[in-house]
């Protein structure tokens, strides 16, 4: 079957592979898109991502949907002919964290493309029946694949506690913060205010629902914040971006009793907020860990036109392309690039 591989840092090429082994509990699904993640592109740019750190050849890809053309023998979840979404995680299901229902933070957990679990951009990919999920008709396997970034967002709105009439700053106008944006405003969000350097990426925010919008190398965020939304600041501030200038903006942005969720990984910065300041604002810093009991919820959301995440692709190519999707992928004013495998 063909497969992008990763032989070294920025050389991606199509190669020949072996079909994967079916086991009794895993579906066989030929994978039809792949979303392009910013974990994939530290990858491919630097040979790894944080504390992860590639042994070539790899293949990356995680955000993947497809459909089931075999099935092991003790699957009854899924049939062949189906169209699925695919969670990129396999967690241990036998540490702590899995038994009190926080497997997403499962230290043994294997994620497609994360080193050494190679990924999705391969024409068939054998995973866990237990984690694939059937998609209606009216979602298309693209929205499938960027169920994963979209469980992303929905986690981290959770974990920020969005609710009904509150003010949310949203750092980076990237993927997630996009997504971030269209499940906030779902759960409720009064205003919604967006930061980036790009205008465009503002721009097409803006189209797609954000209220404010701060172009950083223009404007001053507190600033808007101040005039536009509540002198006081924010109540929920959500840094998606990974940006080092972002991380203390989000701090300095939140109202006494406000919530901080980090979801954008920096390479190395810190939360520039002492004991006494947390003390004295009564802040909420928390982190947000990729996701846990989402897909349903975002494949319902998409069902239902509550979430657009089409609207998020800057562009598709074939799998023949992919060192042309991630080069392309690199440039600052695009915000997702897509892997086109098969065809529906």
């Amino acid at each position: 079957m063909k497969t992008s591989v990763l032989s070294d840092v920025q050389e991606l090429s199509v190669k020949q592979r072996e079909e994967p082994d079916v086991n009794a509990d895993d579906v066989l699904i030929e994978v039809n898109r792949v979303g392009i993640c910013g974990s994939d592109l530290h990858y491919y740019q630097h040979g790894q991502n944080g504390d992860n750190v590639v042994d070539f050849p790899h293949v990356l890809g995680h955000e993947a949907a497809g459909t089931v053309v075999e099935t092991g023998t003790g699957v009854t979840n899924v049939s062949v002919g189906d169209r699925v979404a695919i969670d990129p995680g396999k967690p241990c299901e036998s540490c702590r964290y899995c038994e009190e229902g926080n497997y997403h933070l499962c230290e043994s957990m294997e994620y497609l493309s994360s080193p050494p679990t190679d990924g999705a951009l391969v024409e068939r990919l054998a995973w866990p029946a237990k984690h694939v999920y059937p998609l209606p008709e009216s979602v298309s396997l693209r929205e499938g694949a960027l169920c994963e970034p979209l469980s992303v967002a929905i986690h981290a709105c959770r974990r920020a506690g969005v609710e009904e009439n509150d003010s949310v700053l949203i750092t980076g106008a990237g993927p997630i913060g996009r997504l971030v944006a269209e499940v906030a405003r779902d759960f409720g969000a009064d205003q919604i205010v967006m930061t980036d350097l790009v205008e465009d990426k503002l721009m097409e925010a803006e189209t797609a629902g954000v209220d404010i919008t701060v172009n950083v190398s223009e404007e001053d965020t507190l600033e808007v914040i101040k005039s536009e939304v509540d002198p006081r600041g924010v109540d929920v501030a959500i840094e998606s971006s990974g940006a080092g200038p972002a991380v203390e903006t989000v701090v300095d942005a939140i109202k006494r009793g406000g919530i901080v969720t980090f979801v954008g990984i920096p390479p190395e910065t810190e939360v520039p907020l002492t004991v006494a300041e947390t003390i004295d604002g009564e802040y909420d810093v928390r982190g947000s860990f990729r996701f846990k009991n989402t897909y349903p919820d975002a494949i319902a959301g998409l069902k239902a036109g509550r979430y657009d995440v089409d609207s998020i692709v800057s562009f598709e190519e074939s799998l023949e392309r992919t060192q042309e999707v991630f080069e392309q992928a690199t440039e600052p004013e695009h915000v997702k690039g897509v892997v086109r495998i098969n065809d529906e």
